[in-house]
């Protein structure tokens, strides 16, 4: 037999003539090529066998086939300890294949762009280059499969270290993180053909968000300090859909800073066309508002709850004026995430050493599309929904009382119905002139959640707006609102109660509006 060989085909080229030069100047690799790696290769100098030379066959439709041939892939597949297998190499005059360098189309790249048809992003389908890898990965006992430009340090170290050899060690992790490399590979191109082929074509896909097989694509862009709690391991992963943020500012973002983030984007996101703010502590709003101008939004969403605001997160819709930022540096925040940031707010809030400014780099319309779908894993299974993306509008919901709403108070039901949606269940909010005033949430009783809410509201409460994420069970959160002199109540309906709950709102002279949408958030 001949001397280790190695098979090297690579879309991205990068360092890979250093590499090849070292396999074969310091251990006497022979390699094996094709197409614009072999001409990259002979170009730098070095001996490269072509593929054609070893097969008898010239490449195939264009260079779609190339390497899917018998004396590839027998020597990468043989096992070195079946003398039948050898002896069928021998015969059949087939050589070894000791290391597989392949790195394959960029298909992900080339799907991110929309407008390219299908017919050209088929083209980025590497068919020969996964059987190569996987080949490889299969027979990681003699064979060493390197996938990433990122693998030639780490590859030549070993044969350094091993007169010439890598360890079986080293192998076996290659295998592993090819075999993922190769299925995240197959995961991408399963998602983009699922939404570009079969919703050009069949007009009802939603049973999609429920395939018979879920494949995600997650990859890991940074390892976070700890999790919720420091005893626990966290990451943040993306998927191709997922958009970045931009922070400008303050020591690093945690898990809890991450998802609490999120929350306050997933509130003012709801408002578009007008100055919207909220505060978030435990991934819960303890105030929200909207106003002429984001300054007043934000001053109104800090003066909902001051005391709870302490250590929260502020979420803005429009940039961070200099009046926000002389306010906001005067509070212990968390994090500020908005569209942008003034310079002159910029300079004011970096002299806050740890405090995270963070950027959003596209347009909330843009991120309000990202989330198409929740999944929570359980110890039972992983379970997987449609994102609650369900909206809202003065011309959808029904008055459910003779008595109806003035405009001022449908505006601040809206409003109020629209935070709600983003508040852990059981949920009432409390809004008065666009702002909350009380905010009750996660009590095993929804007269619970109403009495906290009420409570806080106080005085103010007189003339302010009720909103609840689901149904109310009975009539004495009616008797509770009314004590307090709520003058209008939105909620889903849906109770065996609601006849009574709608006669009770009559009494009170309340008038009630039903959505016939439910809110949970668990």
């Amino acid at each position: 037999m001949s001397n280790k060989k190695a098979f090297i085909s690579v879309y991205n080229k990068d360092g890979i003539v250093n590499f090849a030069k070292q396999l074969q100047k310091q251990f006497g690799y022979q390699i094996i090529s094709t197409g614009g790696t072999y001409r990259e290769l002979k170009e730098n100098g070095l001996e490269v066998t072509e593929i054609s030379e070893l097969t008898g066959f010239t490449e195939l439709l264009h260079g779609k086939v190339k390497s899917l041939h018998p004396k590839i892939h027998a020597g990468i597949l043989a096992s070195r300890t079946s003398q039948d297998e050898i002896k069928e190499l021998q015969d059949n005059e087939i050589d070894l294949i000791d290391m597989v360098v392949v790195n394959l189309y960029p298909f992900e790249e080339a799907s991110r762009d929309e407008n390219l048809p299908i017919e050209k992003l088929y083209e980025y389908i590497d068919i020969g280059g996964v059987t190569l890898l996987r080949g490889a990965a299969k027979n990681f006992f003699s064979v060493t499969p390197v996938y990433s430009s990122d693998m030639y340090g780490q590859i030549l170290d070993e044969l350094y270290e091993n007169d010439g050899n890598t360890t079986y060690e080293l192998r076996k992790e290659l295998a592993v993180k090819t075999f993922k490399y190769t299925s995240s590979y197959d995961s991408i191109i399963y998602q983009q053909f699922a939404k570009r082929l079969i919703d050009e074509d069949i007009e009802e896909f939603d049973e999609e968000i429920t395939p018979e097989m879920l494949c995600l694509k997650l990859k890991k862009v940074q390892d976070l300090r700890y999790g919720e709690n420091p005893h626990q391991k966290a990451a943040l992963y993306k998927q191709p859909s997922s958009i970045d943020f931009e922070v400008l500012h303050g020591k690093e973002l945690s898990y809890n800073n991450i998802v609490d983030l999120s929350s306050a984007l997933d509130i003012v996101s709801e408002f578009v066309d007008v100055p919207a703010a909220c505060i978030i502590k435990h991934n819960n709003p303890c105030g929200a508002a909207l106003g002429k101008t984001i300054t007043e939004a934000y001053l109104k969403a800090h003066g909902s709850d001051p005391i709870s605001a302490f250590g929260g997160i502020i979420g803005l819709n429009q940039p961070v004026t200099k009046e926000i930022a002389e306010h906001a540096v005067q509070i212990f925040f968390e994090v500020i995430i908005a569209p942008d940031f003034t310079e002159e707010a910029l300079e004011i809030l970096k002299t806050k050493k740890n405090l995270r400014l963070v950027r959003l780099p596209v347009s909330l319309t843009e991120y309000k599309k990202v989330q198409q779908y929740t999944i929570k894993d359980l110890p039972f299974g992983t379970l997987i929904q449609d994102a609650d993306n369900a909206e809202l509008s003065k011309d959808s919901f029904k008055v459910a009382t003779s008595v109806k709403p003035t405009q001022k108070q449908i505006e601040d039901m809206i409003f109020a119905w629209k935070v709600v949606k983003h508040v852990g269940s059981n949920a009432i909010v409390v809004v008065k002139d666009l702002k909350t005033i009380g905010i009750g949430m996660g009590q095993t009783s929804r007269i619970a959640s109403m009495e906290i809410a009420l409570r806080q509201a106080c005085d103010e409460a007189k003339d302010a707006v009720i909103a609840s994420d689901g149904f109310f069970p009975a009539v004495d959160n009616i008797h509770a609102a009314a004590h307090s002199r709520i003058a209008a109540i939105i909620q889903p309906g849906g109770s065996i109660k609601d006849a009574d709950v709608i006669a009770e709102s009559e009494n009170y002279n309340i008038p009630m509006i039903l959505t016939g949408i439910r809110h949970f958030k668990h």
